[in-house]
């Protein structure tokens, strides 16, 4: 797609020109969306000028996003569909010769330096790590793929990926490969055609409860041994925190043994609001949700996805997509104990570990455990808290999703 050609009409903003008149709001300003900002960096670009269009969290435009990425809207009577979004192809896979030092084994990095080394792209927008600090991201436009490598592993923080839209119209690239998150995806689908590129790709991640630098070393403290030493983490399969540390040992901790108390309010208000976990606008989607232990789960939603894992595929142990058990009831108490900050002792939290691990759900059940987890507290955390925005605000497929289960009354 080029931006003389835009796919859809419906996401371009009334003035398409706007952007070339504005300027980036200053930094520490208050954003549009306020207490709701989940800080994608659309602001920080004269591209801030669509914000009211762009932006997530002041309007939903999910249906035309789908409709002018894939073509059409995800089909809500498709249980997969209804939870995952729009697919031409769900699959399972793993590296068989893993990247050094990646969070898993790195199918997305592989993507990045591949999309480069193939000239498919001339840069891959990605987040590497601030030299102070682990955590920090630094988002950046990456020319070559060390650049790329060197970005590998997630940064579990708000992060103003958009940020490097303003180095556009100067840097020479007309090609990209944008590796990004919901909340971001949105943004720029909704600015997409009035981009100085002549093709752009969207490589998503799934996202879900991050938080700003300091509720992360909130969440650390809380729940690691050593939260000095952690290099990255994962809430995986198993229903149990993985931390990995900087000397490569791993440690555990069950989720029934989290400090619910301490953390209920950790969480940006952006993530407490979001309702696009499974990344609908990006072209491939690359996360774990929805695969066993150990594997990768990847969502094609259209040809230029299909272009993205043609990359990689041929290096790829590659399985289909299975699914095991029953999530609902554990939904349902779920709902409860977290609304009411229940905090198990951890011997009692890791035999509930041990039953739910052994008989609870697997695959695409556990991913669809974890949106009706996360679906059903957002929507009552934004009942509460933003009353008067929540049916604007949550697309139909949450709707159906969060109309299964029994929220507590406000």
């Amino acid at each position: 797609m080029t931006a003389a050609e835009p796919s859809s009409p419906s996401l371009l903003p009334a003035d398409a020109r706007a952007h070339l008149r504005a300027r980036p709001l200053p930094p520490g300003g208050v954003r549009p969306a306020k207490d709701l900002c989940s800080d994608c960096g659309l602001c920080d670009t004269r591209w801030v000028a669509y914000v009211r269009q762009a932006c997530a969290f002041l309007d939903q435009h999910m249906d035309a996003m789908e409709r002018a990425s894939h073509g059409r809207t995800r089909d809500l009577d498709d249980e997969n569909e209804l939870y995952f979004g729009v697919q031409r192809r769900m699959l399972t896979a793993r590296l068989r010769a893993p990247i050094d030092g990646a969070q898993w084994t790195g199918i997305v990095s592989r993507i990045g330096v591949r999309a480069l080394e193939t000239g498919l792209v001339d840069a891959v927008l990605c987040v590497r790590a601030s030299p102070e600090d682990r955590f920090t991201p630094v988002p950046i436009l990456a020319r070559t793929p060390e650049e790329v490598l060197a970005a590998r592993v997630n940064k579990p923080t708000l992060s103003p990926n958009l940020k490097v839209l303003e180095e556009l119209p100067d840097s020479g690239i007309r090609r990209l490969l944008a590796i990004g998150v919901g909340c971001q995806v949105q943004a720029l689908r909704a600015v997409e055609a009035t981009l100085p590129l002549e093709a752009l790709y969207v490589l998503g991640l799934p996202c879900v409860d991050n938080v700003s630098r300091e509720g992360l070393r909130t969440f650390l403290n809380s729940a690691s041994r050593s939260p000095q030493t952690v290099v990255h983490y994962e809430f995986m399969q198993d229903f149990r925190i993985h931390f990995r540390h900087a000397d490569g040992t791993e440690e555990t901790v069950p989720f029934f043994g989290l400090d619910t108390p301490t953390l209920k309010d950790v969480f940006a208000p952006s993530c407490l609001s979001c309702f696009d976990y499974t990344n609908a606008g990006a072209d491939l989607v690359v996360g774990y949700m929805g695969a066993t232990f150990g594997r990768q789960w990847l969502v094609v939603r259209n040809p230029r996805g299909q272009r993205l894992l043609d990359l990689v595929e041929s290096e790829l142990d590659i399985a289909p997509v299975t699914s095991r058990g029953d999530r609902r009831q554990a939904v349902q108490q779920g709902i409860d104990a977290y609304d009411k900050a229940v905090r198990l002792p951890m011997w009692l939290a890791e035999v509930v570990g041990w039953f739910v691990e052994r008989f609870g759900p697997r695959g695409l059940e556990y991913g669809k455990f974890s949106i009706d987890s996360h679906f059903t507290r957002n929507a009552l955390w934004l009942r509460r808290n933003h009353g008067a925005m929540v049916e604007r605000h949550l697309p139909a497929f949450a709707q159906r999703i969060i109309a299964r289960y029994r929220l507590p009354s406000s």
